[in-house]
């Protein structure tokens, strides 16, 4: 039971937010008084805040627990040594934050956790009796991202919740990772929150397979390929259908002069051919686990453009960015007129598969104002490595349907991975079969952002000027506010504000001396789903003013028995968000 007034407490509303505010929704939590910057990326939860994100905390924990999952809290201090036995420090490399203690033992304040729960499973697990077994925390992790933005979506300091799933088998991975995803759906319905699955790539956390969970809206980063057929993946996943060349009769290639013609749209233009008949040579370099530089030629069809996220995973190194002028030639190459003829055999060549059933393509020479006719690859040039390494655009063709795709901007709000063996071979984590053999478990990881969860409710049914919540995580479920200082010596009125707060819900009441507009707008940036109005005028009539801000209707109901329509509303709400 909870009834607090707001003269008592701290909420700090303001008519304007600062002008660094890049959503309305982050301007919204911050003139409401639901969170602070303390310095860029940092906040502070305020009372409001803190309520949301406690309820938040308390649906993912009913949900977790439901799967029979262990809650657990790790440490934030990670031994850096952990990373390297997992060969992520690379991976994540500036994005840790890190530090020596007086021993000068090097630590890291942790981003993740999957090194630190498997030495936990090491030690303490040791028979396949103990399996399957899931393992939670909800707790604070840091990432010391290049960029803060978008308010509470990427930060600095952040609360996930993370879990790790251990089983014997891949099928036994599955049936955990499948409760996990639905725990989540469960999770972001209560919060009311419209949520799409994606297929996701894993990224520096790794595995064989992943899925995210978002909440589309323009401000998000992520971008998300969508068809009508319900395929649905993140631009660095995606896989279109590529409509192939019309198979020709290879000719032997010939050079051309083309001065000063450079790019695959003057070129186009040049030859008045499509740009599916050129050949895009784009020039990187990246590092192997020596540190060394490897300098990469990817190559792809002129109507697609690569995408760095698979190029990175099909080559397997790391920190790949663009040769500059003079390391393209320092190999050889001539910047503007790049082909993979003739090149230095210390680069290694990347082709997407596009270009392998595609002929008589144009590509560049090597050779300054100059580029070749009719090269085919496996006849004239040859790759180190074939695969998929185009992005996935607006208007692309969905492989399932052939369908045009559309994109999409979404906030990832959750992620789930299986890892398979990943972890358990580098940290060793073995346990005794039945048989008396030695079985190397299987896992599974899963996050959750809680303070994402809060920033896309906020923005999910906001208007202008206007928060208002979802019954099941609003700071509070009823806001009373009184319009004249005579009301709050109302015994009658006292007596039924009492019988609300017995049964269970919780009311904040504006006792504040201010004036009617500025209570107003204060309730409006709170966004608090049911409000009552207990003005001189009303109780003159023996009634109160209720609003249900949800569906935005209005009743008048008796000072004596307004609480039967306050939980009447407020069990109509909260319907709308059961599982």
């Amino acid at each position: 039971m909870t009834k607090m007034n707001m003269t008592r407490l701290l909420i700090p509303t303001r008519k304007e937010a600062p002008s660094e505010i890049e959503s309305l929704s982050h301007s919204l939590l911050v003139r409401g008084g639901y969170i602070t910057q303390l310095i860029s990326g940092v906040y502070t939860y305020l009372l409001l805040g803190l309520r949301i994100k406690n309820k938040i905390i308390n649906i993912v924990r009913e949900e977790m627990d439901y799967t029979h999952a262990n809650e657990i809290l790790m440490p934030a201090l990670q031994p850096l040594e952990y990373w390297e036995q997992s060969d992520r420090r690379r991976a994540f490399g500036e994005i840790l934050f890190s530090l020596q203690d007086r021993k000068n033992r090097e630590l890291i304040l942790g981003p993740t956790h999957e090194e630190v729960v498997s030495k936990l499973f090491a030690e303490n697990v040791d028979t396949y009796k103990q399996l399957p077994l899931t393992l939670y925390q909800i707790q604070t992790k840091f990432r010391d991202e290049a960029r803060p933005r978008g308010g509470l979506i990427r930060v600095r300091e952040f609360t996930m919740k993370d879990a790790y799933s251990f089983d014997l088998t891949d099928k036994s991975l599955e049936d955990s990772y499948q409760k996990m995803v639905q725990a989540y759906e469960n999770i972001f319905y209560r919060c009311g929150l419209p949520v799409v699955k994606i297929d996701a790539d894993s990224g520096a956390i790794g595995g064989k397979g992943s899925q995210e969970f978002i909440y589309l809206h323009s401000t998000g980063e992520d971008t998300v390929i969508m068809c009508e057929c319900g395929y649905a993946a993140n631009e660095e996943k995606a896989q279109i259908k590529i409509e192939t060349n019309k198979k020709e009769k290879t000719i032997d290639y010939t050079k051309i002069e083309t001065k000063n013609i450079t790019t695959i749209n003057k070129l186009s233009d040049f030859f008045d051919l499509p740009k599916s008949k050129f050949l895009k040579a784009v020039l990187y370099i990246a590092k192997n686990e020596a540190m060394e530089d490897i300098p990469i030629i990817a190559l792809i069809r002129g109507d697609l453009e690569i995408n760095e996220v698979k190029l990175t995973n099909i080559i397997k190194l790391s920190g790949i960015r663009n040769m500059n002028d003079d390391e393209i030639k320092s190999y050889g190459m001539v910047p503007g007129f790049t082909g993979p003829i003739g090149i230095d055999k210390n680069i290694q060549v990347v082709a997407d598969a596009s270009v392998v059933p595609s002929y008589n393509l144009i590509s560049g020479s090597n050779e300054i104002n100059y580029h070749y006719l009719n090269t085919n690859y496996d006849k004239d040039w040859k790759a180190d490595i074939i695969g998929d390494i185009h992005l996935a655009v607006d208007g692309a063709l969905c492989q399932l349907c052939g369908k045009q795709l559309s994109s999409k901007k979404g906030i990832e709000i959750g992620h789930v991975f299986k890892l398979g063996q990943l972890y358990s071979e580098k940290f060793n984590i073995k346990v005794s079969g039945s048989n008396q053999d030695t079985i190397t478990p299987t896992m599974g990881c899963y996050g959750i952002g809680i303070d994402r969860i809060l920033a896309s409710a906020a923005e999910n049914t906001l208007k202008k000027d206007s928060l208002n919540w979802p019954i099941t995580i609003a700071p509070f479920h009823v806001h009373i506010i009184f319009l004249g200082d005579e009301e709050l010596s109302n015994s009658a009125i006292k007596l039924t504000i009492d019988t609300i707060e017995d049964s269970g819900l919780e009311i904040l009441i504006d006792d504040r001396n201010e004036t009617p507009g500025k209570k107003f707008a204060d309730a409006d940036l709170l966004g608090i789903p049911i409000r009552i109005l207990i003005s001189k005028r009303n109780t003159a009539n023996g009634e109160v003013e209720i609003i249900n801000r949800t569906t935005q209707k209005t009743t008048f109901a008796p000072i004596e028995s307004f609480n039967d329509d306050v939980l009447d509303i407020y069990s109509e709400l909260l319907n709308t968000y059961t599982v």
